[in-house]
């Protein structure tokens, strides 16, 4: 029978129409049930079909909320500017520096000669070239992290690798041990797989080794995804001692890894890699997105050496090998500096984010390293995640909800990330007054 996604039908036009408002509850299944005339189970359905379809949000204890406006809703009032202002989107996290166009185009230059751009545009295998391969062994190298060019595989970004790594170690319906709060695109990688998360309790160190052995206990764990370097969205480091503890643990139970460090090269202190703790199991991800520029990028994965050929053939069966060109790029902006240049701004540029948010937001509760390039906003009472998302909406600002972070759905935080990358400076200090005159009840919810 499919009444429950028919009642699910009438009441996402309720929702997408606005007659329910972002933020709204719903009653309690068993008066929806009544008011129906369909059964409490029947009820439970229909709710579980809107949370599935990203149009509701169950909190325990508290009930059923009508979530934040679609993408693309028609935004209010963007700040102070006339309707109409383009949205000020601190979801998005695609840093960029000024010259970085100029710093980037001389390595592009010699490629456009019609010799080398045939070479350039050829396909590219998931084991790229050695003149690539060269390239990201030393990258890795400056960072501490002694890797063989032959354990080195490409594809077109971090999030493929991630997809390419967790489906050559996890079949469908496998566990994965993943932090309570972890990347939303791992999420909807782990639907499409067909792969179970499991969120393993942590503190603020980072997960607990003795949460990994027990979730293991409970039933096997095919693999971890972890991101113990600015890990996205609060910003926590994992230090040397918990990563050796994790890196024991992992050895023991024999669980393989995969480690993201999408972000580590913004922190200089170099964070140890727990792919140098536990090189026969762990598959380190990285790109040079967020380091170079997200349009012409490259992602790669360090794997253990009796594991390059599974992740390779997973590369080449779900497409996800690396352009050529992209490829050639990489290797010439890597050889000349243009990436370690571009490292050392965006790290500066971070830091002076890091103070904006500081500045503007001071008083409330923001989790966040200096380094990094977004903040965990700890949201102050009443706001809960999703109607402070769409009451920053209401005044063309978009922040990414603690729910799309969140792996339980039982346990959805009062607290939203603000990317602080993508907007101008100047922008994203009005942005961030604006939002926390929205927390302070000073600013009209929309």
């Amino acid at each position: 029978m499919d009444d429950y996604r028919r009642i699910a039908d009438r009441i996402a036009a309720d929702i997408t129409g606005g007659r329910l408002r972002p933020g709204q509850r719903l009653p309690p299944q068993r008066v929806f049930a009544r008011r129906r005339g369909i059964a409490p189970s029947t009820a439970g359905r229909v709710y579980a079909e809107l949370v599935r379809r990203g149009l509701v949000v169950g909190e325990v204890g508290r009930g059923t909320f009508v979530r934040a406006t679609a993408p693309d809703a028609q935004p209010g009032i963007a700040l102070t500017e006339a309707a109409g202002t383009p949205l000020v989107n601190l979801e998005l996290n695609y840093p960029s520096v000024p010259g970085q166009a100029e710093l980037l185009a001389p390595a592009l230059t010699p490629l456009l000669r019609p010799d080398a751009l045939g070479q350039a545009l050829r396909p590219a295998p998931a084991a790229g070239t050695p003149a690539a391969r060269e390239a990201v062994a030393a990258l890795l190298a400056r960072s501490g992290l002694r890797a063989g060019p032959e354990r080195i595989l490409f594809t077109g970004n971090a999030r493929q690798a991630i997809a390419a790594t967790l489906a050559a170690l996890v079949r469908p319906g496998g566990r994965v041990g993943v932090e309570p709060l972890t990347y939303p695109l791992v999420k909807e990688i782990a639907a499409r797989l067909g792969l179970v998360l499991v969120p393993l309790a942590a503190d603020a160190e980072g997960p607990l080794p003795e949460a990994v052995a027990a979730a293991h206990r409970a039933a096997p764990l095919s693999a971890l995804y972890l991101q113990p370097a600015l890990h996205n969205p609060t910003s926590r480091t994992i230090g040397a001692g918990r990563l050796r503890e994790l890196a024991d643990c992992v050895h023991r139970l024999g669980t393989p890894v995969v480690e993201d460090r999408i972000w580590a090269f913004l922190d200089p202190g170099g964070t140890p890699a727990l792919a140098a703790l536990a090189p026969g199991l762990v598959h380190l991800v990285d790109s040079l997105s967020k380091r170079v520029a997200p349009g012409l990028t490259v992602g790669f994965a360090v794997v253990p050496e009796d594991r390059v050929e599974a992740v390779a053939r997973a590369v080449r069966s779900g497409g996800w090998s690396a352009g050529s060109f992209a490829l050639e790029a990489a290797v010439r902006w890597l050889g000349d500096g243009t990436v370690d240049r571009l490292v050392t701004a965006k790290r500066q540029d971070a830091r002076r984010r890091q103070r904006l948010a500081a500045e503007r937001l001071a008083g409330f509760t923001v989790r966040s390293d200096p380094a990094a390039y977004f903040a965990w906003w700890e949201l102050p009472a009443p706001w809960r995640a999703d109607t402070f998302t769409a009451a920053a909406r209401a005044h063309g600002i978009a922040v990414t909800p603690g729910t799309a972070f969140c792996v339980d759905p039982s346990r959805t935080p009062d607290a939203v990330r603000l990317g602080l990358g993508s907007v101008p400076e100047a922008c994203l200090a009005r942005a961030l007054e604006t939002l926390a005159g929205i927390a302070r009840g000073e600013v009209a919810g929309g």
